[in-house]
């Protein structure tokens, strides 16, 4: 009886769905369950506008891919690009001064 309503209860987190981010600009905080057919976080800037949402998987790999994860508000973490950008800047004057 016991393994039974463990178990239950762990296919019902499951079957709730996917939650992610959906929402525009740095600071949004705004959360929403993906409808069915919408299983994975995206997560995209452009020209500094920084959107949060659900989609299809089938969008991940397509011919230009598109960030995208799978666990609960995953999401929730602001695009890199420009970081990793400064991060080469920076690693490159220091090794042509060092």
């Amino acid at each position: 009886m016991f393994k039974t309503v463990v178990c239950l209860l762990c296919l019902s987190c499951t079957a709730c769905g996917l939650t992610c981010y959906s929402c525009e600009g740095k600071g949004c905080t705004n959360t929403t369950t993906c409808p069915s057919g919408l299983d994975h976080c995206n997560i995209k800037e452009v020209n500094g506008v920084v959107t949060k949402s659900c989609m299809n998987s089938a969008l991940c790999v397509a011919p230009i891919p598109t960030p995208c994860c799978s666990t609960d508000l995953c999401n929730g973490a602001t695009p890199a690009a420009s970081s990793i950008l400064l991060l080469m800047a920076s690693s490159a004057i220091v090794t042509l001064f060092l």
